[in-house]
């Protein structure tokens, strides 16, 4: 006679229990990290959420103090990040990521050869980290421990030389630095010098060693930023800061070589303005390009001919705010996340499969000094 009572109250307390505890990480939510490009009291590391679903962003919070983590990467695992610390004297540090959380624990720093420390990736096997440095105007190599701590030099390159901007480009300023997809060659874009630099990497023991040729010349003034491979592995990317230029290249993987075929403006015909570029990425299908234009505030947009690799602009789209550095597409595509270092917030855009058009969805969201951000699923 008492048992539907019973079955009841059980039935009740379930229910509260669940609305007590904590909501369930649905496939759409991802931890967003922010880096601030300033050091100080609570600055350093935020995190954000974001729903893939719907674009929304959610307002970043404090997570840890870091000095100028400008540019920093997850390495492919999920639990480890590395970046780049900007100012004098330059480095790299490593951090553990809770995949649960999100939280960062600080596992160590290592000097990264020169000063301000502009850019990091790492090899396709995980086992090395590359660095940029942009005061330094060289690049260093590191292996990386079993614990996901940054551990000994594996390579040093000092670059030499000027360029023809008196301001701009009086030593090198090496700014960027990643391996092709086979893995045996790295490029380094350097501003100082208008080069791209190619360097044979051996994954077996993390040293770089100059190619022949061993670099090639851009227009001079253009001022070489960040170079990227096509997901064909055939096509080279590189854009200028000074120049506000897209220069394509045809890779041979073989030979190690670049062939420039095609430059275009990252800026409307009609601006007359000053302009720096920044960031440049492509879409993971392979079909649009997109830079940052410091000066005009915006996103450039290019359509890539899928048989030649030329670009064609079809969209210059306002950033809403001041000097967007850089930006990232979130783990499904059909994002954009920019940063607007000198308005303090961060933007999100819907990328159009498409037509690689863009789209701004919601407001700005205030993120102090940002710099880069990263995408990471929540577990």
């Amino acid at each position: 006679m008492n048992r539907l009572p019973r079955l009841l109250r059980f039935s009740a307390l379930g229910l509260l229990a669940t609305l007590l505890l904590p909501p369930v990480a649905t496939a759409t939510d991802m931890f967003v990290y922010f880096g601030s490009h300033r050091a100080g009291p609570n600055i350093g590391f935020s995190l954000a959420h974001f729903d893939t679903d719907t674009g929304v962003l959610t307002k970043p919070e404090f997570l840890l103090e870091a000095r100028a983590p400008a540019y920093f990467i997850i390495h492919p695992d999920g639990r480890h990040l590395y970046t780049c610390n900007s100012g004098s004297p330059g480095g790299v540090a490593a951090y553990e990521i809770d995949p649960h959380t999100g939280h960062l624990t600080f596992l160590n720093r290592e000097l990264a050869g020169g000063g301000d420390t502009s850019y990091i990736s790492l090899d396709h096997t995980g086992r090395y980290a590359l660095a940029a440095n942009y005061d330094g105007g060289n690049i260093a190599a590191f292996a990386l421990r079993p614990d996901g701590r940054i551990g000994d030099w594996t390579a040093f390159v000092q670059h030499t030389g000027k360029g023809v901007n008196p301001q701009r480009q009086t030593h090198p300023y090496a700014h960027s630095i990643i391996v092709d997809p086979t893995n045996r060659f790295a490029l380094v874009a350097d501003l100082g010098v208008d080069k791209v630099f190619i360097y044979r990497f051996n994954e077996k023991d993390g040293s770089l060693t100059p190619h022949n040729p061993a670099s090639v010349s851009v227009a001079p003034g253009s001022g070489a930023r960040h170079v990227k491979f096509h997901p064909n592995g055939h096509w080279v990317y590189l854009i200028n800061e000074i120049g506000s230029t897209v220069i394509a290249f045809n890779w041979d993987s073989a030979k190690g070589t670049l062939t420039e075929f095609q430059t275009v403006s990252t800026l409307p015909a009609d601006f007359k303005g000053e302009n720096a570029c920044a960031e440049m990425d492509i879409h993971p299908n392979g079909k649009f390009l997109y830079g940052t234009n410091r000066g005009h505030d915006s996103l450039a947009a290019f359509a890539i001919d899928q048989e030649n690799g030329r670009l064609t602009p079809i969209q210059h789209i306002s950033t809403q705010g001041k000097t967007p550095r850089n930006f990232a597409f979130d783990p499904t595509a059909k994002w954009i996340i920019c940063t607007n270092h000198g308005s303090d917030n961060a933007v999100v855009f819907r990328v159009d499969e498409n037509t690689g058009q863009l789209t701004q969805t919601g407001q700005p969201v205030s993120v102090p000094y940002p710099f880069c951000e990263r995408f990471l699923p929540v577990r």
